[in-house]
């Protein structure tokens, strides 16, 4: 039997406490009716002797203590699932925003998931290629793999974001492919950007939650896209990417939670149970054995101040099966995507990757160019102190090999979709710049094979070149300018 109380004891930021309840369950959703006939939803998060706290997935500004009606439906958060819900928008609770009609569900279920049995968990293993280089070659994705992007201010993580969600596809095409997209706080020009990027497709589903937007709603908003993509991943067998942006803002609205219901903090005020929280998002990717489907994982999150040991980032790089780190420095020389490959990781790259997958060499190539990379900025270092007259010959060739790595391989244009066969023959061309004395990492056999046959890619190296010097050449005449009109 529902029951409504009018015991409005405590109104808190978006908690309310109610007064003299029984029969009441931690999660259940609850039904608020404010004095002027205005209707709202909320979620039990605390049930403590005859009290429950509330949390609103709208303000509490209009809540009046003695004159709310407050009812307890007796069910857990539910969304209705559908395949029609493929290219339409919806905001955080699963109402639309397209303008269109509302989804027809074929079913309901509860956004919390049920966690998927370890026995039946299967080994991620099927390449993911995104088109962009410095992914597929060095951090490769594996289909099933929950793999974040560590940003910052600024970045163009949001760009990186669109474009793998425009080109992202499984190898050898097997079974349908869509993207389950969902925002949290982000800004209306925000917003529009990606409608303008995904809508096109016809294969994404979009969950929008605004800056604007009530914090509390950037709790439910992930647990409803994971929802959405269990559904079709599980039970209509697609292979679904879900890509969430910004967890860091996620985690705020943790944060402003936990203080609202003057839970003791834990690190920089976030709460002590913010690591099983964010795992109870994050380990919702994966396989499932006798299933066609799968959910791989791009979380992307804003580190505070660039700094990588923040809570933030330092409990997610735990959860997760490493993650892709984008440069400052990089964006300031005027690279996309400005991914840094050396602090970057896939743990599960070696699955995904070789003959029958990817390519026979792409292990050799990826562990050759890492080394030599990582030696030329080493040298870049040196350089600073000693001065470049100082260096031998093969220092100078990983001193280019490091600027053209950059300017080259990791820099590509926006619609740039490079195939795993152009990345690899765009590594060879770059390895052969160094002496074959130097390549220490890659076998006789496949130096014999391919070292040879991808020098055309010359040409490739040449062209991109060109371009980093002309959006160099422009925005410093556009820096000039803009000083000169102050």
């Amino acid at each position: 039997m529902i029951k409504e109380y009018t015991s409005v004891k405590e109104v808190t930021g978006p908690l309310i406490v109610i007064d003299q309840v029984t029969d009441v369950s931690y999660g259940e959703l609850v039904s608020v009716t404010t004095p002027l006939g205005e209707k709202k939803l909320g979620q039990v998060l605390e049930v403590d002797a005859n009290k429950a706290v509330v949390q609103l997935f709208k303000g509490t500004g209009d809540i009046d203590t003695k004159k709310t009606k407050v009812r307890f439906t007796g069910e857990t958060m539910k969304i209705g699932v559908s395949p029609d819900m493929l290219g339409r928008v919806f905001n955080a609770i699963g109402k639309p925003l397209d303008g269109g009609p509302d989804i027809i569900p074929e079913k309901r279920i509860d956004i919390n998931g049920i966690p998927i049995n370890p026995y039946r968990r299967d080994h991620p293993e099927d390449f993911i290629q995104t088109g962009i280089s410095s992914i597929d070659l060095m951090n490769t994705l594996v289909r099933g793999q929950k793999l974040p992007i560590f940003s910052g201010s600024g970045l163009p993580h949001n760009i990186m974001a669109a474009q793998i969600a425009r080109q992202a596809k499984v190898a050898g095409g097997k079974g349908r492919f869509a993207v389950v997209f969902g925002a949290m706080g982000i800004t209306n020009e925000e917003a529009l950007f990606f409608r303008k990027e995904l809508e096109t497709t016809g294969n994404s589903i979009m969950f929008l939650n605004l800056a604007n937007d009530p914090a509390i709603e950037r709790i439910i908003m992930p647990r409803v896209a994971l929802t959405v993509a269990e559904y079709l991943a599980f039970e209509k067998g697609m292979h679904i990417l879900v890509i969430l942006t910004d967890m860091t803002n996620y985690c705020e609205a943790l944060r402003e939670i936990s203080a609202a219901r003057n839970e003791v903090p834990g690190r920089r005020g976030y709460p002590g149970y913010m690591y099983t929280d964010l795992a109870s998002i994050y380990e919702r990717a994966g396989k499932i054995k006798d299933r066609e489907g799968s959910i791989t994982q791009i979380p992307i999150l804003t580190m505070p101040d660039d700094d990588i040991t923040h809570p933030i980032p330092d409990l997610t790089g735990y959860i997760t099966e490493g993650q892709f780190v984008m440069s400052r420095d990089l964006h300031r020389k005027g690279i996309y995507p400005p991914v840094d490959v050396l602090p970057s990781l896939s743990r599960l790259m070696n699955k995904g990757i070789g003959q029958k997958k990817t390519r026979e060499d792409h292990k050799e190539v990826s562990d050759q160019m890492y080394a030599a990379y990582a030696k030329g900025r080493e040298t870049r270092d040196l350089v600073a102190v000693v001065g470049e007259e100082s260096l031998d010959e093969v220092d100078k060739k990983y001193l280019d090999f490091a600027d053209d790595f950059e300017n080259t391989f990791v820099f590509q244009e926006v619609k740039d979709n490079r195939t795993i066969v152009q990345t690899l023959s765009m590594g060879w061309g770059l390895i052969s710049m160094l002496p074959k004395s130097e390549l220490k990492r890659l076998s006789p056999d496949m130096i014999t094979k391919y070292l040879g046959k991808n020098r055309a890619e010359g040409k490739v190296v040449h062209d991109h070149k060109l371009k980093v010097k002309i959006n160099k050449d422009v925005g410093r005449i556009k820096d000039f300018e803009f000083k000169k009109k102050q």
